[in-house]
């Protein structure tokens, strides 16, 4: 008999099953949904959906590369002791190459069912809140770094005048080191071009009101209250923006500085002009 996509769809949704484990179900208690529920609790295929209220606290992130691309995906768990999984961890490097293969930017129902139907074995709810996939030009190139056990992913791109740059160890580990940096320090953008000019006015804002509410600075001429403003404007940059921040090698030194330095030493002219920041059980 034939089976209704729409069918496979509701049982699905009902018992949190994959759609191929609803459709044999169906198939075998030929077309009725009861019956077909009842085969997959069986099976120990349904039931997920009762866990999903379930806090997905821990979890990992998993990473797939190709030669001019990289994805990312974050697959979070209730334990660690999930986390540390052998089919956990199988199934998440699967999820990780198929969206890589898929050139997946979010969450497919394809991948959301390859994490669904884990669950359905592990017993534990799992969410697949992550999925990122970042492209490199001929003259680009990308670079993943996981901290620790997986709990965070970074994906720095570096782009250069000659593809070549990238052959050379020392620029190579630079990157390397930005990615380093980005894990310990988090930055919110790239450099002080990135922000959102109403984010920047709104900073500014609080900033006004802070000095307008400090007695030390009251009275003060207005050309010193301005650059109190700036003074503060600059430290804030210093603070959220990648290229501005304190090395992770060298806090002395900002991140464009060491980068200059390193630029000076091999010849090759190259910038950092993206990266992408995953921790586990932080929001998409």
């Amino acid at each position: 008999m034939e089976i209704k996509a729409s069918d496979i769809k509701n049982l699905r949704e009902r018992t949190g099953a994959g759609m191929m484990d609803c459709k044999k179900a169906l198939t075998e208690a030929q077309g009725d949904f009861a019956g077909a529920e009842k085969l997959l609790r069986e099976w120990g295929m349904a039931g997920v959906e009762k866990r999903a209220g379930r806090a997905t606290n821990e979890g990992k992130v998993f990473v797939a590369e190709a030669k001019n691309a990289i994805s990312a995906v974050e697959i979070d768990c209730e334990t660690d002791f999930v986390a540390r999984n052998v089919d956990f961890n199988a199934t998440g490097s699967k999820v990780a190459q198929r969206a890589l293969e898929l050139k997946a930017t979010e969450p497919t129902e394809e991948l959301q069912t390859m994490v669904k139907e884990l669950a359905s074995i592990i017993k534990e709810n799992l969410t697949l809140n992550r999925v990122v996939y970042m492209t490199a030009d001929s003259n680009e190139y990308l670079h993943s770094y996981i901290h620790g056990e997986g709990k965070i992913c970074v994906i720095v791109k570096a782009r250069a005048d000659k593809p070549e740059a990238f052959e050379n160890e020392k620029v190579r580990a630079f990157v390397h080191d930005v990615a380093l940096h980005v894990a310990a320090f988090n930055p919110m953008f790239l450099d002080q071009s990135k922000p959102d000019p109403k984010w920047v006015d709104e900073q500014k804002e609080i900033f006004a009101k802070q000095v307008e509410l400090d007695e030390k600075v009251k009275g003060k001429p207005q050309k010193v209250i301005d650059g109190i403003l700036q003074g503060k404007i600059k430290k804030l940059m210093s603070e959220v923006c990648l290229k501005d921040q304190g090395f992770v090698r060298d806090e002395k030194m900002s991140v464009a500085t060491a980068m200059d330095a390193v630029k000076r030493e091999t010849g090759f002219d190259f910038d950092i002009v993206d990266f992408t920041y995953i921790r586990v059980g932080a929001e998409a």
